[in-house]
């Protein structure tokens, strides 16, 4: 690539929002060109690869699930909220079986092999699984629960066998410039977007754009578990691009934002949602909120910047869901089999992050028997069972020395034990405290590598729901210029479940793409009429 750079459409980030945003303005005639600042990927690729999907996919009727359109809507209503209009959430509902086969047909492996337990993230014998709160007390009222997380096939966390192919199948369709920076947006004396300015490695010596290559992934993993680490990287990434980037401008027709969003950015978490500190940042440095940034410097309107996901998993192992989580005072906190980030709000914004699990012997036999555990998990039930938990011959005992209040907990238990069950917890998960020892389980949320809570922002740019183009202060589009995935306000942007985020990045990526591609194609047309 060489000149001046032009493209009909620029899509300034490369995870699934990105990917999926040039192969739908490719499919629409565009010509496409994709920017990174690093080399693609994001917070994809160290996701667990998960998109939510439901209403009788192909999955889920290989492993015998029921499923309904009606049914993943109202469902994910009420974990929405108002976020998104009635409308927009019908639409992803009613596309969703579709979506899975998009992806299928740009090469991501999905199976219908269902998890028999319910489960943060299944082992590597499973594909299908509950994802978020379906079978959990009131929303199984509202709507029959179904597995709706679809985990693509690969061993570990999946987000490589999600984002690989889709990568290809962009590299295909589209050209890719990567270790490139976006620096500013372009506008034209009314406010229309025409392009960008970038620093590139593109023209740096070899070696640089090696190390920067190398860096940048180490970064990325294993620099989310150690932040020391990251920091250092981060830092040796940054005085190569001082060194050597050279800054370009690219001509546009439209320019699509999808960099992630904020959560390595501290200062804007500190500013945001003071409460969400001392978890584990799950993105890579990329996710500093600059594709926002860019956005609002041109006229954009954020929302939703203070919801921040924070994952407090009591699973596996699925014995767990029978214990009672309590505070400090000995009080119950939640549901215990409502998903991790129900849980994480819960102990974050009405417990101070103190939170404690109480098992009886049975249940801790029952944690160390199971099996088809990822490894990560292994390590984390070795961790609470060990390190993370004291035990008593009384329930008195065992609240006396984890420091929380004796008699709370007493009335805890006395509680616990009516039908049914005062939280709402489901009596196929609910667990009869049976004979001592007792232990209680240490699950505050902390900075921790042993036991980490994985955290990451939710909010964005405000888009137009028909076409993600971003919306001013006014509402009124700002022509030229769209949003997608965590750089924008999404369906899972006032909750989040496992595999909503990546079914957003997909469903808003291919909104901005097509509307993006169809938009400048029925220009062209009018222009060569007249």
């Amino acid at each position: 690539m060489s000149g001046p750079v032009q493209a009909d459409v620029v899509v300034a980030g490369f995870g699934a929002a990105g990917a999926c945003a040039a192969l739908a303005a490719a499919e629409a005639g565009a010509d496409v060109l994709v920017l990174d600042r690093f080399s693609g990927g994001g917070a994809t690729a160290i996701s667990g690869g998960v998109v939510y999907a439901g209403g009788g996919t192909a999955q889920q009727r290989d492993a015998g699930v029921s499923d309904s359109v009606d049914a993943m809507y109202a469902y994910l209503r009420l974990e929405a909220g108002d976020v998104v209009s009635e409308r927009t959430l019908r639409a992803f509902c009613e596309g969703s079986v579709e979506m899975i086969r998009w992806l299928e047909g740009h090469g991501v492996p999905f199976e219908g092999s269902l998890c028999p337990e319910k489960t943060s993230y299944p082992g590597n014998r499973h594909y299908l699984y509950y994802s978020g709160s379906e079978a959990s007390g009131a929303f199984r009222e509202v709507a029959a629960p179904a597995p709706r997380g679809h985990r693509a096939k690969g061993r570990g966390t999946s987000g490589k066998a999600l984002f690989k192919p889709l990568a290809a199948a962009v590299r295909r369709r589209a050209k890719v410039l990567p270790q490139t920076r976006v620096r500013r947006l372009v506008q034209s004396g009314d406010g229309t977007v025409t392009g960008l300015i970038a620093t590139t490695l593109r023209d740096a010596p070899g070696w640089a754009k090696t190390l920067h290559r190398v860096l940048g992934q180490w970064s990325a993993k294993p620099g989310i578990y150690v932040p020391a680490l990251r920091k250092l990287l981060n830092r040796r990434v940054t005085a190569i691009e001082e060194r050597f980037a050279r800054e370009i401008e690219i001509s546009a027709r439209s320019v699509i934002l999808t960099a992630g969003g904020f959560i390595a950015n501290r200062d804007w978490v500190r500013e945001h949602a003071p409460a969400y500190r001392g978890g584990l940042q799950l993105g890579t440095a990329g996710d500093d909120g600059s594709g926002i940034e860019l956005g609002r410097r041109a006229g954009g309107a954020t929302a939703e910047l203070g919801r921040v996901s924070a994952w407090r998993f009591l699973t596996p192992p699925s014995a767990f869901l029978g214990g009672l989580l309590v505070n400090e005072r000995g009080q119950r906190v939640i549901d215990e089999s409502r998903y991790g980030a129900a849980v994480g709000e819960e102990l974050i914004t009405r417990h101070g992050g103190r939170g404690w699990l109480l098992l009886d012997e049975e249940l801790i036999r029952r944690a160390r028997a199971q099996g088809d555990l990822q490894w990560f998990q292994r390590l984390q039930t070795l961790y609470l069972l060990k390190r993370g938990r004291v035990t008593g011959g009384s329930i008195a005992e065992v609240a006396r020395r984890a420091g929380i209040d004796p008699d709370g907990l007493a009335e805890t238990v006395a509680a616990a034990a009516a039908i049914p069950d005062p939280t709402g917890k489901p009596a196929d998960f609910a667990h009869r405290l049976g004979e001592p020892p007792y232990s209680l389980v240490d699950v505050s949320i902390r900075p921790s590598l042993a036991f980490p809570c994985p955290m990451l922002t939710l909010g964005g740019l405000v888009v137009d729901e028909d076409s993600g183009r971003v919306l001013g202060d006014d509402r009124r589009p700002i022509p030229g210029l769209y949003a997608a995935g965590r750089t924008a306000v999404g369906i899972c942007s006032r909750s989040y479940v496992s595999g909503l985020s990546l079914a957003d990045c997909v469903f808003s990526g291919r909104r901005a793409g097509n509307h993006s591609g169809r938009t400048l194609r029925e220009l062209d047309k009018n222009e060569n009429v007249f």
